[in-house]
């Protein structure tokens, strides 16, 4: 509790960490797009660059959770054949995070998280149809955007369904090595962000294990949902209070 006295945070936080901690316990186990109001939400809270190191273990935790249920479903081909190219994504924006200050790493984000929902929209309009093609450069190009925007703004997740859909895997494959792929980056960023960006500490972690419960909630909630609610009774409301937090980041 000393270590949690160390960031002054008040109940009104506190009820938004919590509430982000269950939507990524959510989306980590095949519910879609609802981790997206988490990255806005606690930038406003720490700060655009602090709030990825708050946000890093939580994703973490929360990995956990996905891979443990969707663990025998993950297709290892198309994972080997992006993750190279994440990591070269994750150095690149190693090196733009170091570069700006927090009023741009704030832009970085909102720019991500537009590019994001443009993503979904169009991932949405063009579902069924399959025009990627299954060539090493659409891997490449894929892995390096999904690794640049995992590392600058925990904002990936539209990026590589979009590699994932284009593969054609049935549902639980889908979910399973997007589990994998995530948790695998996730834990890689961990030592960069805690000895180059220098956002994840003592008080950090103390934060990040209060949101333990609320994964777990969030996890068991979101295997219920992920077979009843239908995706866009969520999915349109996410995307317009997405786009809306992503605007007041920019002012």
């Amino acid at each position: 509790m000393e270590l949690l006295g160390s960031m002054p945070i008040n109940a009104f936080e506190w009820t938004i960490i919590l509430a982000c901690g269950m939507l990524i316990g959510m989306s980590k186990v095949g519910v879609p797009g609802v981790s997206m109001i988490v990255v806005p939400a606690l930038a406003f809270i720490f700060g655009a660059k602090q709030s990825t190191g708050v946000l890093l273990p939580i994703l973490m935790m929360a990995d956990i959770f996905g891979v443990a249920y969707y663990r025998r479903h993950a297709n290892w081909a198309h994972l080997i054949k992006v993750l190279p190219w994440a990591v070269v994504g994750l150095l690149i924006a190693l090196w733009v995070g170091n570069s700006v200050n927090d009023k741009q790493f704030k832009n970085l984000i909102s720019v991500l998280v537009f590019l994001s929902i443009a993503l979904m929209l169009w991932q949405d309009k063009r579902k069924g149809t399959h025009f990627f093609p299954d060539k090493w450069w659409f891997a490449a190009s894929m892995g390096i955007l999904g690794g640049f925007a995992t590392m600058i703004g925990n904002v990936a997740g539209p990026v590589f369904a979009i590699y994932l859909l284009a593969m054609h895997l049935p549902k639980n494959s889908f979910i399973g090595t997007g589990a994998w792929f995530f948790m695998i980056i996730n834990f890689t960023k961990f030592p960069l962000q805690l000895f180059v960006w220098n956002n994840i500490s003592l008080p950090t972690l103390a934060v990040d294990l209060m949101t333990l419960p609320a994964i777990a909630l969030g996890a068991f909630l979101g295997f219920k949902m992920v077979r009843i609610i239908p995706e866009r009774t969520y999915r349109g409301f996410v995307i317009v209070i997405t786009a809306i937090s992503a605007l007041l980041l920019l002012m």
